[in-house]
């Protein structure tokens, strides 16, 4: 069994207080069981030599004393750290990248744990990989720092830290976004995890086994990192009230982001908001179906309880049948099971109700059923009274006017449950201006997509397509790529700040250095080829 405590001032620290971690498919075997071994461990009933295999993992949590000192800890360290030369602190960077590959299949098996289905755990790995990996690195180095010769001048723009930045990741990938916060070290800022108490053996793992080691490798002070299992009002309202704090990166849900954000603002501190997602993949009438329905079909990962999925389609009435059918096909072959077992990519979904409501709602009026709609057991028989999981669920809906009246259509749902909107038909130069009018009115902008082979059409969607923190054209909609951010966008996606994630960049500000030699104030005063006399 794992155990951890909070990592604080270069120390690991432990309390009285547990929380134990039960694997999550002993959990899909035996819920009402697991969770009694569980809270039994919790409460001390159960002594932790004595507790069972299922059991993978205990953590320390914290209290409101470990927070202030987490938070003493990253403020005395960061003016060291953010004055090391950036060649050094890029060296955190490589050296996290090679932790990650050198562990690659740890940190699979213990997102899996937690309950991961193992193809959505790799695809989180992979980005850990991508967003650490040598392009990324080089790119990010030209927008943290740039060096021009003018003369006898020579002039430096770079970005600085902000100084002290918390994280806060969510309960549904916390160790992927946790990890987000290397970028933030990268910048150099000092940087404080609050690992939820719900699910924090993925983050502490990552933080003790993959970010402090990697630290050390680049010689960082200890104290630039620390993390703490608490709980989440009081230590956000600690990190409001602090002046310790400069910035708060937040992952949750819109409504409750945006006014999170606001709340930062007011209390001086610079909110990083990582909220829903409601993303558009569109399909033209030339695309490759069959790579756009396999496209389409990510909307399944873990059960649509990724921000980043596709959450709506839009395609061309021409090929609407033909696509449609290419999707039933492949969503069907999708099932549920044990996180372990190859294959499977359906988690348990949480608001079960609440599918049947908006999916209840578009029936009602006038979305077609395509495949799906029913809860299921984890070995896929149906079972409508107590199924942890869901169908994986299509419907058509008809008209883009139509279509966003509903739920399905203009919420992040965080379920299973793809709409397909079908334009209703007009010329191609009409109908793809209404079609990127349908996304730039989306509310959301994390990530949108495009399949077609037509040069204008592609044309188009580039250059009308405002929202977003990433468009793709062509490819696959959750794929993570070199250089460009993994994360990020507009809207209520990202709050009135909202824009392309890169955490090095949103943790930092930009300011403009000149050293010169020898110039004579009198004279340099003046911009213009002619010079006054003043003095």
């Amino acid at each position: 069994m794992l155990t951890y405590g909070s990592y604080i001032g270069g120390r690991e620290t432990f309390s009285d207080e547990w929380t134990y971690t039960v694997r999550a498919s002993a959990m899909l075997e035996d819920v009402i069981g697991s969770l009694r071994i569980k809270r039994d461990l919790d409460r001390g009933r159960i002594p932790a030599e004595l507790a069972p295999a299922s059991v993978v993992g205990r953590c320390s949590v914290g209290d409101h004393h470990d927070v202030e000192a987490a938070l003493a800890a990253a403020a005395g360290a960061v003016r060291s750290w953010a004055a090391t030369p950036l060649r050094y602190r890029l060296r955190f960077v490589t050296e996290l990248h090679r932790l990650t590959r050198e562990k690659h299949d740890a940190i699979v098996e213990m997102l899996v744990a937690e309950g991961h289905p193992r193809a959505l755990a790799r695809w989180e790995v992979s980005g850990i990989l991508v967003n650490t990996g040598p392009e990324t690195r080089e790119f990010l180095a030209t927008q943290l720092e740039q060096h021009v010769t003018a003369g006898e001048r020579q002039f430096t723009l770079r970005r600085v830290a902000d100084g002290v930045v918390c994280l806060n990741p969510p309960q549904n990938a916390t160790l992927a976004n946790a990890m987000l916060g290397a970028w933030a070290l990268a910048a150099g800022n000092a940087l404080v995890v609050r690992a939820p108490r719900s699910a924090p053996l993925g983050v502490l793992y990552a933080m003790h086994e993959l970010v402090v080691p990697a630290l050390e490798r680049a010689g960082a002070p200890p104290e630039v990192l620390s993390v703490v299992c608490s709980d989440a009002p009081q230590t956000l309202r600690q990190w409001l009230n602090s002046p310790l704090v400069d910035d708060i990166m937040y992952f949750g849900g819109s409504e409750q982001g945006v006014a999170f954000g606001a709340e930062c603002v007011r209390h001086g501190k610079k909110p990083v908001l990582e909220l829903a997602g409601n993303d558009i993949c569109v399909v033209w009438r030339d695309a490759d179906l069959d790579l756009a329905a396999t496209a389409l079909a990510e909307a399944f990962y873990g059960s649509g309880q990724i921000c980043m999925v596709p959450n709506c389609a839009v395609v061309h009435p021409d090929v609407a049948d033909a696509l449609l059918d290419r999707l039933r096909e492949r969503v069907r072959r999708i099932r549920p099971g044990l996180p372990e077992e190859p294959g499977v990519l359906l988690s348990p979904v949480r608001r079960t109700d609440a599918f049947q409501e908006v999916l209840e709602e578009a029936l009602e009026l006038g979305a077609q059923l395509v495949t799906g709609g029913r809860r299921l057991d984890v070995d896929g028989t149906h079972n409508e009274v107590s199924g942890l999981f869901l169908e994986p669920t299509v419907i058509r809906t008809d008209g883009l006017k139509r279509s966003r009246v509903l739920r399905a259509v203009r919420e992040e749902t965080f379920f299973p449950l793809l709409p397909v909107v079908v334009p209703d038909r007009a010329p191609d130069a009409e109908l793809i201006e209404q079609i990127v009018e349908f996304t730039n009115t989306n509310p959301y902008g994390l990530r949108n997509s495009l399949w077609a082979r037509d040069p204008e059409v592609i044309r188009a969607f580039v250059g009308g397509v405002r929202g977003g923190g990433l468009l793709k054209v062509n490819d696959s909609h959750i794929g993570f790529l070199p250089v460009l951010p993994t994360h990020g966008g507009t809207g209520l996606t990202g709050g009135p700040g909202g824009e392309a994630n890169y955490p090095a960049l949103r943790t930092s500000h930009l300011q403009g250095v000149s050293v010169a030699a020898g110039i004579d104030p009198a004279t340099a005063v003046f911009a213009g080829p002619d010079t006054p006399e003043v003095l």
